[in-house]
């Protein structure tokens, strides 16, 4: 009798079964998104040196910076507090928290597209009765999330090692570490919802609940007078609660606090031992916090009743902090104009981005089209939210009864329109609750950049409409036009480049002159975009 000895695989090994494939197959879907990110987060960082040596040239001029922010505690909550004034110093203090967030942003929708996304569609089932372990698919989407976050700390650190490398190397690594501290939260967030837009709603919830609180913090702080917590002198322990804080404290350029990392290491490694467990003790498509079931007879008669039961924890969202943001943008009006002074570079950037009819007006304006921008990013998710319904199959039932294509099209393009108009006229009334004066004009400089948010809310109903397979390319153009908006002044662009957008169209208000020609030339534009790609949905098979 003979005996065959079997290599059994240990059962760690076998749940990880067909990981590298199916992190080929997620690079290969996300091959637009995470470029395009990592591409506008990093040269983000990278021109801040050569614009801020504009701005500050000489030790004098960096600090009376220094100065004006210990002093002006509006500023301090929006931007954090200044540890050095070396350029790189400033680099980290000027955009590190900002570009940390969109690298939690980014990373939470990679996680969270690759694992409840799938399972909602019903793709994940279909890739589970394969050779597939029950952790492969969320090892994937933490390792895609992973390539991302390393890809952006590798450009910063390259890119900034002339400022100095152990700063550079201080401040990619702690990006990185913030974008992957959401990225384990996505994961389990995504164990615990059925709905992939819960998920990403909710980890986005714990993002802004981290940004709000290091604002808080940092608002008291100011120096070294503050109050003190751990090791850190003039710290805030409010601060200190949040990711974004940790990233702000770990100091790049200004006496680095290696030990920060392990708070960041530590949490990813935490929140990744949890999502873990949770993957392995769930059927594929439940949750461990399910849906409530809704009432035995539908409430719902029209399609756009559908979309804004979809849609309206959104718009909810968006409207708050839209709201939010003008408050706080608004209360730093004054405060602005003294930090300003007589440093003529940030003068002319104010008057490059918001017009030339006084610093205040300036800066209102330039703080209108920031949220401008951003609004684009709203539209474009939430007309994307057509493309998702197709592709997930949930629109072919819903048209095989009396709703015709355009009639379902046109309750979510009435949400993404209107809404960008709602968030607008929200961050209108915002500012006149800061700043407490001329409302009628801040409300006008906030409405009057809808054609140009509209005319991106057109592109992306074009490419669903004509070119579904390219849609998410709409990401793309909000991430160009918002580096063209964010960047260009400050480089002092050419026109020709500052034109590419829309919103270089745009009349500068308040304190500008109104100008009707390219805000109709605008609309026109938005209305034909928009038009087109509905006939191309009309035309076009559905995507099964």
């Amino acid at each position: 009798m003979t005996t065959t000895a079997f290599a059994v695989r240990p059962a760690s090994s076998r749940q990880l079964a067909g990981t590298g494939t199916l992190l080929r197959f997620a690079l290969r879907r996300d091959r637009l998104m995470i470029p395009v990110w990592v591409g506008v987060n990093a040269l983000m960082v990278l021109s801040m040196p050569g614009t801020l040596e504009g701005l500050y040239g000489t030790a004098a001029e960096r600090a009376d910076l220094i100065r004006q922010m210990e002093t002006n505690s509006s500023l301090r909550a929006m931007i954090g507090p200044v540890f050095g004034d070396s350029l790189g110093a400033l680099t980290a203090w000027r955009v590190g928290v900002y570009v940390g967030a969109l690298a939690a942003v980014t990373s939470l929708l990679v996680v969270v597209r690759h694992t409840r996304d799938e399972e909602e569609s019903g793709r994940q089932e279909l890739v589970a009765s394969g050779m597939v372990g029950r952790r492969a698919s969320l090892t994937a989407a933490l390792l895609a999330a992973a390539v991302a976050n390393a890809a952006l700390a590798l450009l910063v650190t390259a890119g900034l090692s002339g400022q100095g490398t152990t700063g550079a190397l201080a401040l990619g690594l702690g990006i990185a570490g913030v974008g992957m501290v959401f990225a384990t939260m996505a994961a389990i967030v995504a164990q615990l919802t059925e709905s992939a837009r819960l998920a990403r709603g909710l980890t986005s919830a714990v993002l802004g609940a981290a940004f709000v609180l290091r604002a808080a913090g940092d608002s008291g702080t100011a120096g070294g007078t503050s109050q003190t917590f751990g090791t850190g002198e003039g710290s805030s322990v409010l601060t200190w609660l949040s990711p974004l804080g940790w990233l702000e404290y770990l100091r790049p350029f200004a006496d680095e606090r290696w030990w920060v990392l392990a708070l960041l290491a530590g949490a990813v490694g935490l929140q990744g031992a949890v999502a873990y467990g949770l993957a392995g003790r769930r059927d594929i498509g439940m949750s461990f916090l399910p849906t409530r079931p809704g009432p035995a007879t539908g409430r719902l008669g029209t399609a756009g009743a559908l979309a804004w039961r979809l849609q309206r924890g959104s718009v909810l969202g968006w409207s708050i902090g839209f709201f939010l943001a003008g408050v706080v943008y608004g209360g730093m009006t004054e405060g602005a104009a003294d930090l300003v002074g007589d440093n003529e570079g940030a003068r002319r950037i104010f008057e490059r981005m918001g017009g030339q009819s006084g610093l205040t007006d300036a800066f209102l304006a330039s703080m209108v089209g920031m949220l401008g921008l951003v609004a684009a990013l709203y539209i474009v998710a939430s007309v994307l939210r057509l493309h998702g319904e197709e592709t997930s199959s949930r629109a072919e039932p819903l048209l095989a009864n009396a709703v015709g294509r355009l009639r379902w099209a046109a309750g979510h393009l009435v949400i993404a329109f209107g809404g960008a108009a709602l968030i607008m006229l929200l961050a209108g009334l915002g500012f006149a609750v800061g700043y407490r004066k001329e409302i009628g004009p801040i409300l006008g400089a906030c409405l009057v950049q809808l054609p140009a948010v509209w005319v991106i809310g057109g592109v992306a109903v074009l490419l669903h409409g004509v070119v579904p397979r390219a849609a998410v390319a709409t990401w793309g153009v909000a991430g160009a036009v918002l580096l063209i908006g964010w960047v260009g002044p400050a480089l002092d662009a050419p026109r020709a480049v500052l034109d590419v957008s829309p919103f270089g169209h745009l009349p500068k208000l308040p304190g500008g002159q109104m100008e009707w020609g390219p805000v109709l030339v605008l609309l026109g534009l938005a209305v034909v975009l928009v038009a087109t790609g509905l006939a191309g949905l009309r035309r076009r098979d559905m995507t099964t």
